[in-house]
């Protein structure tokens, strides 16, 4: 009985709490105040923090989930998808970006900006700490657990697959519609593997081969074209 209890706290942390602090989060006008490392940092820490919960709920509830989750399958299938999601992806991101310049797209919240990385240090933390960190983590905890707990519950897998996917594009609402739109989407496009060989390792490939390259690149590009467009405004 314990054991179904902790199933549905864990559950509405998830789908209900990580939501709420992440729009929190867009409301305080602290954040905006941090250094970047320090955004990162806490980025970091409430991530493996929840991700840790969560081995230790899997454990409890459900150990067969971390056999299956992170058992070993083909690598060329998992590069192959993995390389091939994350290019699919970042091409729709950099459209969606080629959009908002345009104005036909509502432009990226302010919040996103700020995680750009700009100085070494911070693209080092972004493409070794920050991406791998959000590929492992959310990975575990929206594909690895909430799938699979909702799949058991519901009896379809394919409401699972939309009430996670949904769950995993309202954390992002710190990013503003259109960003949480995207993650929703890019959400549900990384549980097929999942669903279709029972391993995360290709959706954690895929998420931080997105989460690196925007990073590093779309990202900055991003900037240096607002930053130019503002200077002619001026002018």
């Amino acid at each position: 009985m314990y054991t179904t209890l902790i199933a549905i706290l864990f559950t509405l942390v998830l789908v209900v709490g990580v939501p709420a602090l992440s729009y929190s989060t867009a409301r305080n006008s602290e954040i905006r105040k941090m250094p970047r490392l320090g955004l990162y940092l806490s980025a970091v820490f409430s991530q493996w923090l929840l991700a840790l919960v969560g081995w230790g709920v899997v454990f409890l509830i459900a150990p067969e989930v971390l056999v299956k989750g992170f058992a070993a399958m083909p690598l060329s299938p998992a590069l192959e998808w993995g390389a091939g999601t994350a290019a699919a992806a970042l091409l729709a991101l950099g459209l969606v970006i080629w959009c908002e310049r345009r104005g036909w797209l509502p432009r990226e919240s302010d919040l996103v900006y700020l995680l750009i990385p700009e100085t070494p240090r911070e693209k080092l933390w972004a493409a070794l700490i920050i991406a791998p960190t959000a590929a492992f983590c959310e990975e575990f905890l929206f594909r690895g657990y909430l799938l699979t707990q909702l799949h058991n519950w519901l009896h379809s897998l394919l409401w699972a697959w939309v009430v996670s996917s949904v769950a995993f594009g309202l954390a992002h609402c710190y990013q503003g519609w259109s960003g949480m739109t995207r993650a929703g989407l890019l959400g549900a496009l990384l549980a097929y593997p999942v669903v279709r060989w029972g391993s995360l390792y290709p959706a954690m490939l895929a998420h931080w081969m997105i989460d690196t390259v925007a990073l590093l690149w779309l990202g900055p590009w991003m900037v240096h074209k607002d930053d130019a467009a503002e200077g002619r405004m001026l002018e």
